[in-house]
């Protein structure tokens, strides 16, 4: 309670502090948009009246115009073949009046957008202000010498989601691209001598950390600084670190001359005595590092970082080490859309996905499989949650995209180098043939992400469970995704490829980045086999399937510490334009959480029980509710010891130990025709716990029990 206690007052404080500190002013600049959807015809002009005359459609930022149409369902099979038939990409423009007071024309004025999808191109007063490719990252612009002050002025901005072989991820197959002002958008003003805001919209401060222990840690602190005023400036710059109680720990005050030309660099090393250290989920203590530049007394810039002290180590065959304490990778993949949103997410929908991953008690997220919002990484360093960040370099390689995967690489590490949570850096996820453009680009990505970031590991994933296939083995850290038995072979089939993968590559650093299986709450079965359905419109993705899945894989998960984390693909169910299976259109239902986050299925409960401090007593199969056998089984998630179970007022003692420790299995339970009320109970520490299901037992029922959607099954039987 206090650790969530303190994560919340501390992120407020942080963050009040970092919109509106003395000597820049950072406003919120969501507010006032129009909107317009192409295709356009291609004018002679950006500018012509076709374009910028007509309707306009108000809207407030975040916002896509995928919202619906990447998350509905195929009319028929050219709609399929075709794409641009039945969710749109392309351009579309938005514009915004912006009246900027008189007295800031001796300042500089920038504009930063947190995420636009995927190519923007940004216009003031129609005069071009700049281009960016890439829709996850954050991008910055100066408009100062575009402004007129005390004047209206019109901002464009021309988006355009629309795939190409030189902007990642290339195409919609792994996950829709949702196009448009998905994320924020803020207007900076800054003294004409101030920290550098265009530094691929960086902070401008870099921390590293060195010699971390409780006796004493270092922070070497690097900082870019440019100097608008024409002659070279006198100017002081002052490093504090502050506690999380706002007490100044330490200081130093360093005095430089910037030069007019050039952006300048100067770097302090601060030493912090007896620090409190950063030790994940147990204790996410958070100092926070103040850098201000004065001048004649007076300060005229300010940016705040947070500093969390902390070491990491990988050891092969063992484990995470964080602060030198063993520590558990209870792993959980994000994609960040959500059902009818898209990806235009508020903070509240930030929170309310953080509050789930805290709720099961992962440790740890991989947030794939490009860069997320800034306001989440922030998040996760708060709670403690160890975080592996990637960029789009996914499903395909055209050999056209080389400089947008460096550029977009360079923007994930620069833009949250400060994030103590963030221990590796992905460079590539499932990119295969040609090998001769995937293993050089893997390669340079990787000497990319050492040269900026020395401390952290780089991660590179595969789907073949090989460890030394062609492209693998050209990060620190070798990532698999495998789905046994259900992309092939069967559930069991994890543990001797496990074992196999131990005695043969013992001493390879060797993470398993993705597993799970699809399951549809409408779909259920009382009996499921060892092979999954996969793939097709027409199969079934039975969510007692995916339950059994999880239950056998992770019970191999857990026994065996060469895998260094496990990630379980997915903690949501996400939009997937490009397909149509398990009787719903654009979606993978792998997730333990349904896309509109309404219902929490049995498999998360499976991990709540295995990771989770907090108590859990569950049933299983709620919604397998119509039952076919008069004896069945009775499964049980338990992490309070051995639960009680009721049939029809009648307790049944037997039962038995699955997969892992929390793992009760009821053998032999009989039900009677109609209604059976069936109850659990179970106590720790004086209090008792309870659940409750009904189930509807007739010899009638020997059928698949499929309760999908009658709206949700018309359209074309196509999967991929």
């Amino acid at each position: 309670m206090f650790n969530k206690l303190f994560s919340i007052i501390f992120s407020l404080f942080f963050l009040s502090l970092s919109v509106f500190s003395n000597g820049r002013e950072v406003t919120n600049f969501n507010a006032g948009w129009q909107f317009k959807k192409g295709p356009f015809s291609k004018p002679a002009s950006l500018f012509s009246q076709y374009l910028i005359g007509g309707k306009w459609q108000d809207v407030t930022i975040p916002h896509t115009w995928n919202a619906q149409d990447m998350q509905r369902e195929m009319a028929n099979a050219t709609a399929f073949r075709n794409p641009q038939e039945r969710f749109y990409t392309g351009e579309a423009l938005y514009k915004k009046i912006y009246t900027p007071d008189i007295s800031l024309q001796n300042k500089r004025v920038f504009i930063k957008f947190e995420g636009v999808g995927t190519v923007a191109e940004v216009y003031v007063n129609n005069q071009f202000a700049g281009r960016h490719k890439g829709g996850y990252s954050a991008f910055t612009f100066e408009i100062s010498r575009l402004l007129k002050f005390g004047e209206d002025n019109e901002i464009i901005v021309k988006a355009d989601n629309a795939a190409r072989p030189d902007v990642i991820p290339v195409n919609n197959v792994l996950f829709g691209v949702y196009g448009g002002i998905y994320r924020d958008i803020q207007l900076i003003v800054t003294d004409k001598v101030n920290i550098a805001v265009t530094d691929y919209a960086s902070p401008g401060i870099y921390i590293r950390q060195s010699n971390v222990s409780n006796k004493s840690a270092e922070a070497s602190i690097k900082v870019k600084v440019e100097n608008k005023n024409g002659e070279p400036q006198d100017i002081s710059i002052k490093y504090s670190i502050y506690n999380a109680d706002n007490k100044l720990v330490v200081q130093k005050n360093q005095d430089v001359n910037v030069h007019h030309q050039g952006r300048q660099e100067f770097a302090e090393t601060i030493t912090v005595k007896k620090p409190h250290l950063w030790q994940g989920i147990d204790d996410p203590y958070l100092y926070k590092v103040v850098v201000e530049l004065v001048s004649n007394g007076k300060k005229i810039d300010e940016v705040v970082q947070p500093l969390g002290f902390r070491h990491f180590e990988f050891k092969p065959n063992d484990g995470m080490y964080l602060n030198g304490k063993k520590y558990p990778m209870y792993g959980v993949c994000r994609h960040q859309d959500w059902w009818e949103k898209g990806s235009a997410l508020t903070q509240a929908e930030h929170d309310a996905d953080i509050e789930f991953i805290k709720e099961i008690g992962a440790t740890t997220i991989r947030l794939a499989h490009y860069q997320q919002a800034e306001y989440f990484y922030s998040k996760c360093d708060s709670l403690g949650l160890l975080v592996w960040a990637e960029i789009p370099f996914v499903n395909q390689v055209t050999t056209y995209e080389t400089e947008n995967a460096v550029q977009q690489m360079t923007e994930l590490i620069r833009q949250n180098f400060n994030h103590p949570s963030i221990y590796t850096w992905g460079l590539h996820n499932e990119v295969y043939a040609p090998f001769e453009q995937t293993i050089p680009l893997t390669t340079q990505l990787h000497d990319l992400s050492k040269s900026e970031d020395p401390d952290r590991y780089t991660v590179a994933v595969s789907g073949y469970n090989t460890i030394d296939a062609t492209a693998n083995n050209n990060a620190d850290i070798q990532g698999i995704n495998h789905y046994f038995g259900w992309y092939g072979g069967k559930i069991g089939d994890i543990e001797n490829w496990v074992k196999k993968a131990e005695k043969e590559f013992p001493n390879n650093m060797v993470i398993f980045s993705e597993y799970g299986g699809e399951a549809n709450i409408n779909q259920q079965k009382e009996e499921v086999g060892d092979v999954g359905d996969c793939c097709g419109f027409d199969k079934k993705y039975y969510e007692t399937w995916g339950t059994k899945f999880h239950e056998v894989q992770w019970g191999v998960i857990s026994k065996h510490p060469y895998l260094l984390a496990s990630y379980i693909w997915n903690m949501f169910d996400f939009g997937t334009p490009m397909s149509a299976q398990g009787g719903v259109h654009s979606r993978n239902m792998k997730g333990l959480v349904t896309f509109d986050r309404k219902t929490k299925k049995d498999g998360f409960y499976w991990y709540k029980a295995n990771w989770s401090k907090e108590p859990v007593l569950y049933m299983t199969q709620r919604r397998a509710v119509e039952r076919e056998n008069e004896y069945t089984s009775v499964t049980v998630y338990s992490n309070i010891g051995a639960p009680k179970l009721v049939v029809n007022g009648k307790e049944i003692t037997d039962y038995s130990i699955g997969t892992t420790e929390v793992h009760y299995i009821f053998n032999v339970v009989q039900l009677k025709e109609g209604e059976n009320t069936l109850e659990v109970t179970a106590s720790k520490d004086g209090k008792e716990y309870n659940d409750k299901i009904v189930w509807n037992y007739s010899p009638d029922n020997k059928k698949d029990v499929d309760n999908t959607k009658p709206e949700e099954r018309k359209g074309m039987h196509i999967g991929l």
